[in-house]
């Protein structure tokens, strides 16, 4: 029988889910003027990371899987910056800004990995 990949099997998506939540969980504490300004869009641009990955799962051509799976690889980017911001701007700890740096360096080449096991295993 064969077995076919979910969505909960991606790792990428499981780093880039938990780290949504994450930010989430930060940002929900700050003050009105921070979590609207710098807030909201470190949570768009986190969420928008594993949102991208299950967009791109649930399509059926190869092409339109990878290119989901690069807007995600886009968001994990933009996600560096506002973790810069938040950081310089005092808004999160050392510890914080640390762990979410580590995971958003580590997601491109896990986002790779996918884009690579798409290529090699889809016909389409």
């Amino acid at each position: 029988m064969e077995k076919y990949l979910k969505l909960e099997d991606i790792s990428s998506y499981n780093i880039s889910f938990d780290l949504s939540n994450y930010v989430w969980d930060i940002v929900i504490k700050w003050d009105s003027f921070a979590k609207y300004s710098i807030g909201k869009q470190f949570v768009d641009a986190a969420d928008s990371i594993s949102a991208n990955i299950a967009e791109g799962f649930g399509r059926y051509f190869k092409k339109d899987k990878i290119n989901f799976y690069r807007y995600g690889k886009g968001s994990a980017v933009e996600s560096v910056d506002w973790n810069n911001k938040a950081i310089k701007r005092g808004l999160i700890s050392h510890e914080q800004f640390t762990y979410i740096d580590k995971i958003l360096n580590e997601l491109p080449l896990e986002i790779n990995n996918l884009i690579k096991y798409t290529n090699d295993k889809l016909k389409y």
